[in-house]
C-alpha cells in the first residue's frame, strides 16, 4: 500500500510536537518550515554570520530523526556559560552546513542524512527575508521578536503583514503541497509561525490548487494582546483569508482542560481567559468539520534557564502522540 503524502506547515515548538507524533506512522512526511525566526540564538547567528534562520528547521529535524537519543540531545543542547551562552549546538551545526554547502537547503539535505531523518524538512523559502507587521496607527513592527513582545496588536489592529524583501517559495515546497494527500497547518504562534509561511509567494496558490484535504490544528491558548479574542472560527477565518479561499476541511480542537494550577500559572504570564474557546458567536461554518478530542500534553514543561526566549514559550501544549492519532483517523477514514 502506497504511503500517504502528508505536508505540515508551521514552525517552532508546534511543528516539533506534531512531527514527533507523526513519525511513528507509515507516512511520507514533508515538513515545510517558516524562515521568519529572528529571536534568541537564531537571531544572533543571522546577524553575525549572515545565515538563514536555523532554529525552527533544527526542531523539525530533531523531531523526525531516527538517530540515537544522545545525538538528538546534542542537537538541542544549549550552552549555559561563556561566549556561546544561549546558543544552541544544533543551530550552530546547521549554520556551519549552510556555509560549507553555500546554500541553506543543501545544508539541510546533508543534515537529513547525518541525523537519519524520517521524511523531509523544507525551508519555505531560501530568500533571506524579514517579517513585518504594520498596525493601523502607522507603527511598523519588524521581526518575530518585535511582534512577539508587542501587546497592543489586537487593540490597535493590523493594517497588513508582509515579508521584505519579498520571498519566493522553495520549489520543493510547492511540489510537495501540489502532490500532497493531506496538508496540516499548525499548531503554532499565529502571527510568527503560521502566517509567515502563507506570506511567501507561491505557497497559498499551491494550497488553493492542491487536491489535498487541509487540516488546521487549532491552538490551545491565545496570545496576550494579539489573539485574546480569537476562538475556533476566528482562527479558521484568518488562515483561510490568507490562503485566499475556504480551503480548510477539518479542524482539530482539544477538549481537555489543563489543571487549575497550570491555568493560574499561564494566566500570570498571559492574562485571564487565554484558553481558546470553541464558541465565539455560537455560529460555526458548515464548510469544515471540527474533530474534538483530548490532545493535551499532561507532562510538566520545564523551562531551560539558558534559553534567552524561554519566557515567551507556552506551558500548555499539544501531546504529539494524541494529535497524530487524531490526524491518522482523519487520513484513514475522513472522519
Amino acid at each position: 500500500m502506497q504511503r500517504k503524502k502528508i505536508v505540515t506547515i508551521g514552525g517552532g515548538t508546534g511543528s516539533f510536537t506534531l512531527l514527533n507524533g507523526l513519525k511513528k506512522y507509515p507516512l511520507d512526511i514533508s515538513a515545510i518550515v517558516s524562515m521568519a525566526d529572528d529571536g534568541g540564538s537564531t537571531g544572533v547567528l543571522r546577524d553575525e554570520l549572515g545565515v538563514l534562520p536555523p532554529g525552527d528547521v533544527r526542531q523539525c529535524l530533531v523531531a523526525l530523526s531516527d538517530s540515537s537519543e544522545m545525538l538528538r540531545k546534542l542537537m538541542n543542547y544549549r550552552f549555559e556559560k561563556g561566549g556561546l551562552k544561549g546558543h544552541n549546538f544544533g543551530n550552530i551545526f546547521l549554520s556551519a552546513l549552510e556555509k560549507i554547502n553555500g546554500n541553506f537547503s543543501k545544508g539541510i539535505e546533508e543534515a537529513i542524512k547525518i541525523l537519519n531523518v524520517k521524511g523531509e524538512v523544507i525551508p519555505v523559502t531560501d530568500t533571506d527575508t524579514n517579517l513585518f507587521m504594520e498596525l493601523k496607527n502607522g507603527k511598523k513592527l519588524r521581526g518575530e521578536e518585535d511582534i512577539n513582545h508587542n501587546f497592543d496588536i489586537e487593540r490597535v489592529g493590523i493594517k497588513k503583514n508582509y515579508l521584505f524583501p519579498r520571498a519566493k517559495a522553495n520549489k520543493k515546497a510547492i511540489e510537495k503541497i501540489i502532490h500532497a494527500d493531506i496538508i496540516v497547518i499548525g499548531p503554532g504562534n499565529h502571527y510568527c509561525s503560521i502566517i509567515p509561511n502563507l506570506l511567501v509567494d507561491g505557497i497559498c496558490e499551491a494550497i488553493r490548487k492542491s487536491k489535498a484535504r487541509v487540516v488546521f490544528n487549532c491552538n490551545l491558548t491565545n496570545k496576550k494582546g494579539q489573539t485574546e479574542n480569537f476562538y475556533l472560527d476566528k482562527y479558521v477565518l484568518e488562515v483561510n483569508k490568507y490562503i485566499g479561499k475556504n480551503r480548510i476541511d477539518f479542524v482539530t480542537f482539544n477538549t481537555k482542560k489543563p489543571s487549575a494550577n497550570l491555568i493560574k500559572k499561564y494566566e500570570r504570564q498571559e492574562g485571564k481567559n487565554m484558553i481558546v474557546n470553541f464558541d465565539g458567536n455560537g455560529i460555526h461554518s458548515e464548510k469544515f468539520k471540527v474533530v474534538k478530542a483530548d490532545m493535551l500534553d499532561r507532562k510538566k514543561i520545564k523551562k531551560n534557564i539558558s534559553d534567552p526566549i524561554s519566557d515567551s514559550r507556552s506551558f500548555i501544549r499539544h501531546d504529539g502522540e494524541k494529535l497524530a492519532k487524531v490526524l491518522m483517523n482523519i487520513i484513514e477514514s475522513g472522519v
